[in-house]
């Protein structure tokens, strides 16, 4: 599933205009540009890797996804999607479960996408395996196990329920992406467990 969302990206980059790729993401402070060279760095992140880079940039997450970013930028978007595509079928992973390779491709597909009017069907299975996983995670490690104890979510596209509390609606697709911290999709959900989920997200 995810050399499938790797794939599908690089198609529609590929018909992504040199100046578009200038616009800002939903990735905070970071341009379309930006986020594909952190999907590159990430595809060829592994766990001897990471935990190097880590040390490096004194376990500061920020610090170490900007370093990669950086490093894994081309001079142009074409040398960039290159990249891109020359690690599409890696299979390594930094020391995190397997289904943070998902998050990573989903939600990034979606920080891409979305500023660019680019509409893309993920793989249901892949959107839930994500959520789920968000749902778990500590918002220390980027997921958001505290939101979701304070809120019950329900997919309206999917059989998924999670946490306890006020009702929050929507697709599991903008479930995946308030709980990853973009405010954008908070729009598309209802019920009355939304206004929390607004003040904290």
């Amino acid at each position: 599933m995810v050399h499938a969302e790797r794939a599908a990206l690089i198609e529609d980059l590929s018909r992504v205009a040199d100046e578009q790729w200038t616009v800002p993401s939903l990735c905070e402070e970071w341009t379309v540009h930006d986020v594909v060279a952190h999907l590159v760095d990430t595809a060829r992140t592994t766990r001897v890797g990471f935990a190097v880079a880590l040390v490096r940039a004194r376990f500061d997450f920020d610090l170490l996804n900007t370093r990669g970013m950086e490093r894994e930028r081309g001079a142009t978007p074409r040398e960039t999607l290159a990249r891109l595509r020359s690690v599409a079928s890696r299979t390594s992973t930094p020391p995190a479960p397997l289904d943070t390779r998902l998050v990573e491709e989903v939600v990034h597909g979606e920080d891409i996408r979305r500023p660019l009017g680019i509409e893309h069907v993920y793989a249901p299975e892949a959107v839930v395996r994500s959520l789920r996983l968000q749902a778990r995670t500590s918002a220390s490690f980027g997921g958001a196990k505290e939101l979701v104890a304070d809120v019950r979510i329900m997919a309206t596209d999917a059989d998924l329920v999670l946490g306890d509390g006020p009702e929050v609606r929507g697709t599991a697709l903008s479930l995946l992406l308030a709980l990853s911290g973009r405010r954008v999709a908070l729009d598309e959900l209802q019920g009355p467990g939304v206004a929390a989920l607004a003040r904290t997200s």
